[in-house]
């Protein structure tokens, strides 16, 4: 009797069907929406007549100007939460104590304890000009904070509340290079930087590319953080979504700002993506003259 088999491929059918049904069908009826307009006051969205006029006033110069905060937000935001979490992620991976590791990783995910609504309240007080911070710096002479409902507040906050997500996957990337490897490294004569940029670096790149587009994606959907601490400054995209749907009730608008967020998201991703395989092609090339000369 031949046994029935079951193709590879069936073990991630659970996972295309949720990502069929909650993802792809929900996009397909936002971005039918965007093609719409608002029937009236007291209408949400309708799709009789079909344009590109919402559209069109997205790229006015009031919601062009918020798509343009987000992005700034969103670049500066994911470059600060690695320019902090890559260092932590490397000593906690290459040489803090393999005992203190998990007790490490536990510290690292403290915050996502708490509410994310809460962490970021959290910032409201320590930056509010009558809070704690403020009246301590004034008590050794210095001005009262002003960086409430700014977009550096914002940038604060999104640091903060994104930083778990650079670093869990950096440590990951990082500790699967291994002492072994490294040493092996300088055994053949580098030091400390050159491992590092020829040898740890490079088996890291998988991780940095993961905990980039972990930060990336949601922080430039983040609303929250934007509400809380930024005020008209620190204006943002989702925050300006929610309006639309939830205040406005202009779906079709609304959806049309979804549309080009994500548009936007993609087009900044693949650019990057460009940008990190220019500047890893002269490190190939010197490679690869390397191994020409060692075989002749």
């Amino acid at each position: 009797m031949r046994k029935l088999r079951t193709p590879g491929y069936a073990l991630a059918l659970p996972a295309w069907i949720w990502l069929f049904v909650f993802f792809l069908v929900p996009v397909a009826v936002v971005f039918w929406y965007s093609f719409g307009y608002k029937p009236g006051l007291f209408g949400t969205h309708a799709n009789d007549v079909l344009s590109f006029d919402r559209y069109a006033e997205v790229f006015t110069p009031t919601f062009l100007g918020t798509f343009t905060n987000t992005l700034w937000i969103g670049i500066f935001g994911t470059l600060l939460c690695f320019i902090v979490g890559a260092p932590i992620a490397y000593w906690m991976a290459l040489k803090a104590p393999a005992n203190m590791k998990g007790l490490l990783l536990a510290l690292v995910l403290v915050p996502f304890w708490t509410n994310f609504l809460v962490r970021t309240i959290g910032w409201l007080v320590v930056l509010s000009p009558e809070g704690w911070l403020s009246t301590a710096l004034q008590a050794i002479g210095f001005d009262p904070i002003s960086m409430l409902y700014t977009r550096s507040a914002v940038l604060f906050g999104v640091v903060y509340n994104y930083l778990p997500l650079m670093i869990l996957p950096l440590f990951v990337a990082f500790d699967r290079v291994g002492a072994v490897t490294r040493e092996a490294s300088k055994d053949l004569g580098a030091n400390s930087i050159r491992t590092f940029m020829r040898v740890t670096f490079p088996l890291a790149r998988p991780g940095i590319v993961v905990g980039v587009l972990l930060v990336y994606i949601p922080l430039m959907g983040d609303y929250i953080t934007a509400v809380v601490l930024g005020g008209a400054k620190g204006n943002m995209v989702g925050q300006m979504l929610a309006s639309q749907f939830q205040t406005a009730q202009n779906w079709a608008l609304g959806s049309a700002m979804a549309i080009m967020l994500i548009l936007m998201i993609a087009i900044t991703i693949a650019v990057g993506a460009l940008l990190a395989w220019l500047i890893s092609l002269p490190f190939k090339y010197q490679n690869q003259v390397k191994l020409e000369g060692v075989a002749a």
